[in-house]
C-alpha cells in the first residue's frame, strides 16, 4: 500500500493538547511509522472495550520524509532532520511545490498539514514527538530542548535523556517546532526507540506515544497499562538518566567514513580507542566517554557522538 503523509488525524472528545507525531523522518526508519499506524487503530478500538476512556485533544500522525521511506533511504538529496534552517525555509515559504524538489518538497507538504491542524483545531499547546531509530543496537534515548516540559517529557519515557545535543546537529525539528515559527506555544522531544530493524523497537514507540499522551495529560493515568513503562524501564536499566554531548564526528563528503564494527549505544570507551576510520586514518575518541550514534548506515553526516553522564 502507497504510504499517505498524515497517517491519522484523531479529535478528542474534550479540548486539550495537539500532539503531533513524526514517523520516518528518515525514509529508512520504519518503527515510527509502524507505531503510528497501530496507535490510531488503539485509539478507534479503545472507546469501544473501555467506556470510560476520554481523549483529551488531538492526535497528528505524519510521515515525515514520505520519498525516502518508500526508497527505504535515510534521505533523498539532504538529511531532512537537518534541513530545518533560516535558509532552507526561506526558500521553502517563497517557492511553489512544483519549483521544490526532494526534501525541500517534503518540509513544504509538512508544514503545510501542520499549519492546517493548528489552524483547525486552534490548541492552546502542541506538543511535537519526533520518533527515530539507529543504526546500531544498544539503549533507547531521548533528546530534549531546554524547554522545561519538554524535559519532563522526556523524563516520563524511561529513557536516557541527552543534553547539548541541538548544539552538536542542526537544522532538526528540535530546532524548528517552536513557537516563534507557529505562533502557538509548542514542545519538542526527539525519541529513539532502538535499532532500525528491531521488532521492539516499534512496541517501544508506541509506549513513548502512550507515555506521552499520559505526561500531557490527553490521557488518564489509570487508562495507561504498566506494561509501556515496564518495556521503557527495561531497557534503559543500568544506563544513565542524564548525559551531555562532548563532541561528534562530522562526516564529509569523500571521506570513506567506516566505522569500526560492533560498538553500541552507551558503550563505554577509552580516551585514545580508535573508533572508525577515514581516507586519513585511524579516528580516536578524545575523552573517555560513552559513544553514541555510531554509523552502520551508508547515508549519514554524523560519524558517531561522545557523551559524558551528568548527576540528576
Amino acid at each position: 500500500m502507497d504510504q499517505k503523509r498524515v497517517i491519522t488525524k484523531y479529535i478528542g472528545a474534550k479540548p486539550g493538547p495537539l500532539l503531533i507525531v513524526f514517523g520516518g523522518m528518515h525514509g529508512n526508519e520504519p518503527a515510527g511509522i509502524r507505531a503510528i499506524e497501530m496507535m490510531a487503530k488503539m485509539l478507534d478500538v479503545e472507546p469501544i472495550t473501555n467506556p470510560d476512556f476520554e481523549y483529551r485533544g488531538s492526535f497528528l500522525g505524519l510521515v515525515g520524509n514520505l520519498k525516502a521511506h518508500r526508497e527505504n533511504k535515510r534521505f533523498v538529496n539532504s538529511d531532512l532532520n537537518r534541513s530545518f534552517t533560516a535558509e532552507n525555509l526561506k526558500i521553502v515559504n517563497e517557492s511553489d511545490e512544483s519549483e521544490l524538489q526532494n526534501e525541500l518538497l517534503e518540509i513544504k507538504q509538512i508544514l503545510k498539514e501542520v499549519h492546517l491542524a493548528i489552524h483547525e483545531i486552534k490548541p492552546e499547546k502542541v506538543v511535537v514527538l519526533d520518533l527515530h531509530t539507529t543504526s546500531s543496537f544498544g539503549g533507547i534515548f531521548s533528546i530534549v530542548t531546554d524547554n522545561a516540559e519538554s524535559l519532563k517529557i522526556a523524563i516520563e519515557l524511561h529513557a536516557p535523556v541527552i543534553t547539548g545535543m541541538l548544539d552538536g546537529i542542526k537544522g532538526t525539528t528540535l530546532h524548528y517546532f517552536i513557537e516563534e515559527n507557529f505562533g502557538v506555544p509548542m514542545v519538542p522531544v526527539t525519541f529513539e526507540s532502538g535499532q532500525h530493524n528491531e521488532q521492539l523497537s516499534v512496541n517501544r514507540a508506541i509506549a513513548g506515544i502512550t507515555n506521552c499522551m499520559r505526561t500531557i495529560g490527553s490521557v488518564s493515568p489509570e487508562h495507561v497499562e504498566n506494561q509501556h513503562d515496564n518495556l521503557l524501564i527495561e531497557h534503559s536499566r543500568d544506563l544513565p538518566k542524564v548525559s551531555r554531548l562532548i563532541s561528534k564526528h562530522h562526516i564529509a563528503d569523500g571521506d570513506n567514513f567506516k566505522m569500526l564494527p560492533n560498538y553500541k549505544n552507551f558503550q563505554r570507551i577509552k580516551e585514545g580507542e580508535v573508533l572508525a576510520q577515514d581516507v586519513n586514518g585511524n579516528i580516536s575518541a578524545s575523552d573517555d566517554s560513552l559513544i553514541l550514534m555510531p554509523l552502520y548506515q551508508k547515508q549519514g553526516e554524523d560519524g558517531f557522538f561522545l557523551i559524558q553522564k551528568l548527576d540528576y
